[in-house]
């Protein structure tokens, strides 16, 4: 996100997409469990600030251009349930900003019809700020490549990200493997270590990026 202060109109976007990545998680995330029944009728599903941010997910999104949110304890998701109910409980936050993206990468199609060959940079581009348009078209294309960006990363199966969530429910029975695989990337929070060094390093392009690029540019080209 720090890339792109060369354009304070994509910054700003970027900024915001971040924000509401979050609160559509958390909203996403508690509605799906109170449907499905994993949780008391009575339980709210505002967002909460403790709950819902955390600290090096921020720092990664102010870093590398895509952060994360605070991680979900795999324990405190039912499995009594069935684990496809659970499963859908960590599937909500990522799929509600994917959806949310491509959504307004469809109104950005026909809002900015001169523009659109914007939508054709790699996510990167956009993340960087490297990119000149209308100042809507800047503030738009920003918001819909963050929440993308946001949406992808998460589902990235490593802790403290949802698609841990994801991997671990998929485990019938998770083994020794996997238990140790939780217990130094989550426990020992090694997983945060790795997604920060792929934030930092190296400089010009984050490593992090490689997989939104290879990726996110596939879902901005479903929109050529």
């Amino acid at each position: 996100m720090l890339f792109a202060l060369g354009q304070p109109v994509a910054f700003a976007g970027l900024l915001v997409a971040f924000l509401f990545a979050l609160i559509l998680r958390a909203y996403a995330i508690r509605i799906t469990a109170r449907t499905l029944g994993l949780t008391e009728r009575g339980e709210p599903v505002s967002p909460r600030l403790r709950e819902d941010i955390d600290p090096f997910g921020a720092v990664a999104a102010a870093i590398g251009g895509a952060g994360w949110g605070k991680t979900i304890d795999v324990d405190e998701v039912p499995r009594f349930r069935g684990r496809g109910r659970a499963a859908a409980v960590f599937a909500a936050g990522p799929l509600a900003a994917l959806i949310l993206s491509q959504l307004l990468f469809l109104i950005f199609r026909y809002a900015y019809p001169q523009s659109f060959a914007l939508a054709l940079y790699r996510p990167s581009d956009v993340l960087h700020g490297q990119f000149d348009a209308t100042l809507g078209a800047q503030f738009l294309l920003a918001v819909a490549v963050g929440l993308l960006g946001f949406g992808l990363l998460a589902l990235i199966p490593i802790p403290p990200l949802d698609g841990f969530g994801l991997l671990w429910t998929a485990v019938r029975r998770p083994g020794r493997g996997m238990h140790g695989y939780r217990l130094w990337l989550e426990g020992k929070n090694l997983g945060v270590v790795i997604l920060l060094a792929c934030c930092f390093f190296p400089l010009g392009y984050p490593l992090l990026l490689i997989p939104l690029d290879l990726i996110g540019t596939i879902f901005m080209r479903l929109w050529g």
